[in-house]
């Protein structure tokens, strides 16, 4: 691959000066195509410098849940950008993959396949468009992450991914300061940088956190950087009232602090420390739910919801209704079970579900088996996200790619260290390193 070619600042100029011009001409009547523009002008820059730092630089864009496409074709910005990325990770991303990312594609090619039957039982055009979706979601996010951590830099995808969820909570915050001040207790649907929905925000504020806490050695994110993002983050998922990602984030800490040899003494103290108003808020709210004081609760919605998808899975319990059969298809509109085997076995049915059931315990080993420098993040984030969608949707968009995305960086940031001789074995392992600089995680 030839070198990249040298930017000079009046190139920079140029290019910055066109997405400026494109913004101002084309926002204020078509702020999609303005937007689109932009972006485009930004890749095209990128791309003539370093096309290798295309995945990088999608790593912020990752939590963007607005919606581009028509009907039969709906994504979000998030899933456009990673669709685009992900060509530029495969062709321009380091080879061989290393044995862990063709383990786990491998296990997204297991998902694929059970999951076709149903594309083949169920015919509708939505029903086909998702089972590409999904593998994009997973298969193409885990290519992506690779490449921004075999490429030597996890460090600035993390901290991108990090910086935008920041923004996130420091609009959550603004808004928690203003309800706390009227009295208002409700949870918060953050309206900065963009909208999004509480339990949208919720896990991807966790997994920054959890990202912060965890500050892998070959991270090297200074330690104030580390806990302004740590907390931060937590205070915006604490803010959002999101439970599930509470719980998720929750247990993530537990695996980081707790798992044999990563030396996190401290770790386990932090975490005690940070997580006990989370676990008092989310017992006390689903103790509230139960005690049946109002029957409109969150927690009775997911109990009708889950009820609504075993009795859809039931009309066919081999292939099921077909994927996303709640917004198409001849059963749409419904309900999209809150609940990640409700979900799968009324869209897939049990041949569906044994194959995803293989993707998310065999990514579950794939880390475990992974040197602890490296797998025991993986192995937090796939957890975490086992954990959360027991109690909401799987398959939603940026909820899906994102912790892919975050294990690929890991997965490939363990291949850079064996490439370049940082080592697995030469070095101390993540968790001691961090115990002597005195960081939270």
């Amino acid at each position: 691959m030839s070198p990249p070619r040298p930017v000079t600042a009046m190139t920079w100029a140029v290019a910055l000066g066109a997405v400026g011009l494109s913004l101002a001409v084309l926002i204020p009547t078509h702020p999609n195509l303005g937007i689109v523009a932009a972006v485009a002008i930004l890749v095209g820059g990128i791309t003539f410098y370093d096309p290798t730092l295309v995945p990088v630089a999608a790593m912020p864009t990752l939590i963007v849940a607005q919606r581009v496409g028509g009907q039969s074709v709906n994504l979000s910005v998030a899933d456009a950008v990673l669709f685009v990325a992900f060509w530029f990770a495969l062709v321009f991303a380091r080879r061989p993959f290393s044995s862990e990312l063709r383990s786990l594609l491998w296990l997204s090619a297991v998902y694929q396949a059970g999951s076709l039957f149903t594309v083949l039982v169920n015919r509708y055009p939505q029903n086909g468009v998702e089972w590409l979706h999904a593998w994009l979601l997973v298969g193409g996010a885990l290519v992506v992450g690779w490449a921004v951590g075999v490429s030597g830099r996890a460090r600035a995808g993390f901290a991108l991914y990090a910086a935008a969820c920041s923004l996130v909570a420091v609009g959550t915050c603004v808004i928690a300061v203003k309800q706390l001040a009227a009295g208002n207790l409700s949870p918060i649907y953050p309206t900065w940088p963009f909208a999004m929905h509480k339990n949208f925000a919720g896990p991807l504020m966790a997994w920054a956190a959890l990202v912060a806490f965890a500050n892998p050695a070959w991270v090297r994110w200074p330690t104030w950087f580390s806990m302004s993002i740590f907390y931060l983050c937590l205070i915006g998922t604490l803010g959002t009232q999101s439970r599930q990602a509470l719980v998720g984030l929750a247990v993530g800490m537990i695996i980081i602090a707790f798992r044999p040899g990563m030396g996190r003494r401290r770790a386990a103290r932090v975490m005690l420390f940070s997580m006990a108003p989370a676990v008092v808020f989310v017992a006390t709210a689903v103790q509230n739910d139960l005690s049946g004081e109002n029957p409109f609760n969150s927690t009775a919605d997911r109990l009708v919801g889950i009820d609504a998808g075993m009795a859809v899975w039931r009309m066919d319990p081999m292939f099921g209704a077909g994927l996303r059969w709640f917004t198409a298809g001849p059963l749409a509109p419904g309900f999209q079970p809150p609940n990640a085997i409700v979900e799968t076995l009324s869209s897939v049915g049990v041949v569906g579900l044994i194959s995803f059931v293989v993707l998310v315990l065999g990514a579950v080993v794939v880390t475990w088996r992974m040197d602890r420098q490296f797998g025991t993040l993986a192995l937090a984030i796939v957890v975490t996200r086992i954990v959360q969608s027991q109690f909401d949707q799987f398959w939603v968009s940026s909820l899906v790619s994102v912790p892919f995305v975050l294990l690929g960086i890991c997965v490939g940031a363990q291949a850079f260290a064996e490439r370049t001789g940082g080592s697995i074995g030469d070095r101390p392992t993540a968790g001691e390193s961090l115990q002597r600089s005195g960081s939270p995680g």
